[in-house]
């Protein structure tokens, strides 16, 4: 036993032994990772036999090129390079731990856009046990320093060192054959990005991405108006004319478009401590004014937020990897909802209580053609702490002191209102809780239904607001849910809101349906059992406003068309339909029934629901990647000249005061001119705090004039 001891210490005091155990442990961490940080849906040997041997490549590859160096230098780069790698599977970790998928390049490079007040989202995201990922690095680096190995400074011969990194490209050729023979096409034809690292490893994903981030610039560089052919054959194949009966009946209405963060439809009628969580919400959603959906589902990919807006403003999707606001909106041509209805009359404008880069959207509106972008400078006191929680303004405030600008707006206007509060880590203060968390045990889902609660308390403010002031009857208000909140990682969570022992594949897609609901008094409304997504909202607006509609790219159909197709994609590639769904690499019937051998007739309704949605992504990743719409103008469309728009304070302010003078149709000047402020009611405790010192300093102003004379 001893002589074997001293065989092996013997061996790793050579700096090939040394890089073997390197790679040996890094090959061990990472199988511990996969199986313990991430759901990459491993089923069978040849699966669990690809995740525990997909490591290695890159780990002889990367690692093996500290053996091109001299003497410490070796060992050291090899650390290194260690660390780097260490370093990069940690931070996919956090970022898969929220958002089930991993980091790209796109991701990456966009990071500036979406940074603000991220430090409150990792702290809760962090586990103890993620550390372990460096635990192979800080061990190789104290078997150095105690010199329990002792560095080889012997030179080591560069055929070799080529030997290893062939061995490397071998070892990935027979990782990527075994990957071919298990799921044909791997490479080619997938949406999903955990397909990628199951099979050959968080590294070579990384490779990957790379790739198919520089192919998309030399799209765009090489793209001509031949590219639109293939797309306008598939939308022309797959079009569907809009319901007649509906045609108009909102024509000349304002649109507010109200973007429910976060919120997932199971919170609709969900009663939690004796109470109704969400009961201006429920009242709108049942009421006879108003079409509510019942199976709409978000469609996000790694852009969330940013893709639900990119999927209703445009009916396009959003990209497999990072965000197209962030990585497009600046220099792609749009043809955007703003920019629709304001050549048809409209007044347009955006609000969020947050810096207007997040999301790149100050520069993406303006290649959507909103007039007006009431961004954090808009609003008082936005900086001030006890006006925040995490990604911007708190709901109450927010939607109150957006309404002094709505007042302003000529109408017809089209106002979309981006509320923040349900956003992940759901934070919020004592003052401003009206229900108790949740009791699943998981700290970061059990106060949802607090910052729920409170999204809909900020709703029904400012839908009675509407009411007073007469705005109402003539409104038409959307109401949609942008993403999930509790995402598919806090599965037992999710079991026991939805009073069940555990979930499956099945119950995950349903739990991507969020609330999408379009009120208007007089609307015949109902709840509407169509399959449908995001990518619908946009042609079905337009149809309710009897706006043409007929030539425009557009990737939905009229959610109240007859004849419609019920296939909603998913961004990584499955589906959802009224017969079949596919999610997670499982397929389930209508009833939820896992179909593990399809027949024929099953085979033949899947595939070609595959088909639908792998062309219908590919065709709108196309038209992104490659700015198609810059090729094509639908008729009576002008292009939007994005350098006509100026969002800041001073020049919007003036451009408003301008707007509001002489025969101005807003509301303040239906009102003779006097603001309608006092009939918006809040509970906020912030503002009433406010009026009370306001009272007080007022009160201790009037008595030192007094006194002073």
């Amino acid at each position: 036993m001893g002589q074997a001891l001293k065989k092996v210490r013997s061996g790793l005091n050579t700096r090939l032994g040394f890089f073997i155990l390197a790679v040996l442990l890094f090959s061990i961490k990472s199988y511990f990772a996969y199986k313990t940080k991430f759901s990459l849906g491993v089923s069978g040997g040849m699966q669990e036999l690809l995740l525990a041997f997909n490591p290695l490549p890159f780990a002889v590859l990367l690692l093996g090129l500290a053996l091109y160096m001299r003497g410490r230098k070796s060992y050291w780069f090899m650390l290194l390079i260690d660390a780097i790698m260490a370093t990069w599977l940690f931070a996919n970790i956090l970022y898969y731990r929220e958002f089930s998928d991993f980091l790209t390049f796109n991701l990456m490079k966009g990071s500036s856009a979406v940074s603000n007040n991220l430090n409150q989202s990792i702290a809760g995201i962090i586990h103890p046990t993620d550390f372990l990922v460096f635990a192979d690095v800080i061990f190789l680096i104290i078997l150095l320093a105690f010199k329990v190995i002792r560095m080889d400074t012997r030179v080591f011969k560069l055929r070799y060192a080529a030997l290893v990194s062939s061995l490397a490209v071998l070892l990935f050729g027979a990782n990527l054959s075994l990957a071919e023979t298990d799921r044909s096409g791997l490479l080619t034809r997938t949406f999903d990005n955990n397909y990628i690292v199951k099979y050959l490893g968080l590294e070579a994903y990384t490779v990957y991405d790379g790739v198919k981030t520089t192919q998309n610039n030399a799209t765009k560089a090489n793209a001509d108006s031949s590219d639109l052919t293939s797309v306008q054959n598939f939308l022309s194949k797959n079009r569907v004319s809009p319901n007649v009966e509906y045609s108009g009946v909102a024509k000349g209405k304002n649109v507010f478009i109200i973007h429910l963060e976060s919120l997932q439809q199971f919170m609709i009628d969900y009663k939690w401590d004796g109470q109704e969580v969400m009961p201006n919400i429920d009242k709108l959603y049942h009421s006879s004014d108003t079409l509510s959906f019942d199976n709409f589902y978000n469609q996000v990919g790694q852009g969330k937020t940013a893709d639900a807006e990119m999927m209703l403003e445009n009916s396009l999707y959003g990209l497999p990897e990072g965000s197209a606001m962030v990585m497009d909106g600046t220099t792609n041509t749009f043809q955007a909802a703003p920019a629709i209805l304001g050549q048809n009359g409209y007044t347009t404008a955006a609000f969020h209580g947050d810096v207007p880069s997040f999301w790149n959207r100050d520069n993406t509106y303006k290649s959507w053609g909103y007039d007006y972008y009431f961004s954090k400078s808009f609003f008082p006191n936005a900086d001030k702490s006890s006006y925040n929680l995490g990604y911007g303004m708190k709901d109450k405030i927010f939607l109150r002191d957006s309404a002094q600008y709505i007042q302003q707006l000529p109408q017809p206007f089209y106002a979309k209102l981006i509320t923040v509060t349900n956003h992940y880590p759901y934070l919020i203060d004592s003052q401003n809780e009206s229900i108790k968390p949740f009791n699943t045990g998981d700290s970061t889902v059990d106060s949802y239904v607090q910052t729920a609660r409170y999204l809909d308390q900020a709703v029904g403010e400012l839908m009675t607001w509407l009411q007073k002031t007469g705005l109402d009857k003539n409104s038409m208000v959307v109401l949609y849910g942008d993403h999930y909140g509790i995402s598919n990682n806090h599965k037992p969570a999710i079991a026991k809101l939805l009073g069940k022992k555990k979930v499956t594949n099945y119950d995950l897609a349903n739990f991507q349906k969020v609330p999408f609901m379009i009120h208007m008094p007089g609307l015949k409304g109902g709840i509407n059992h169509t399959y449908g997504g995001e990518i619908d909202v946009l042609p079905t607006l337009l149809n309710l406003l009897g706006v043409k509609n007929s030539d425009t790219i557009q990737f939905g159909t009229d959610l109240l068309a007859t004849n419609r197709k019920q296939t909603v994609a998913f961004r990584n590639g499955d589906f959802a339909s009224p017969t079949y769904t596919k999610y997670n690499g499982d397929y389930y019937d209508s009833t939820g029934k896992q179909l593990k051998n399809l027949t024929t007739a099953q085979k033949k309704s899947i595939d070609d629901m595959q088909n639908y949605v792998t062309n219908t992504l590919s065709a709108s990743d196309k038209v992104i990647n490659g700015d198609l719409l810059r090729f094509y103008q639908p008729e009576g469309f002008k292009k939007v000249i994005k350098g006509a728009y100026n969002y800041k304070k001073s020049a919007a302010l003036k451009q408003l005061k301008k707007a509001n003078k002489k025969q101005s149709t807003s509301l303040v000047s239906k009102n003779g001119g006097k603001s309608t402020m006092s009939e918006y009611q809040t509970d906020a405790p912030e503002l009433k705090n406010k009026i009370l010192t306001d009272r007080f300093l007022m009160i201790y102003r009037f008595f030192y004039i007094v006194n002073s004379h």
